[in-house]
């Protein structure tokens, strides 16, 4: 499975980004061949707060699937709008996920 991982750091404003990532998420759920969201509020650490406060996975089934979708005018719309907001806080990973059963 192929991923685009969103970090988030903690922001000044929780409520204010709270409240916007929700309309965020309207726009992310555009991008074409996502195959599962999955959302992570981090909630502290080994050493109790993070400096972190969210993640953000877009999967994907395939390799091709995650190219054709990070190259779509609805990733880029989604882009624009995260780095508009939040530049100062968010970090965007590219992942090849591996599996094991415990």
């Amino acid at each position: 499975m192929y991923k685009m991982i969103a970090i988030y750091k903690m922001p000044a404003d929780v409520a204010a980004f709270d409240d916007w990532y929700k309309g965020h998420t309207e726009i992310a759920k555009k991008v074409p061949h996502v195959k599962e969201f999955r959302f992570s509020k981090v909630t502290g650490g080994p050493r109790g707060a993070s400096d972190l406060h969210f993640i953000a996975e877009l999967c994907f089934a395939s390799k091709d699937d995650f190219k054709a979708a990070m190259s779509s005018p609805e990733n880029m719309a989604a882009g624009k709008d995260a780095f508009t907001n939040y530049k100062d806080i968010i970090s965007v990973h590219f992942a090849e996920e591996e599996v094991l059963k415990a």
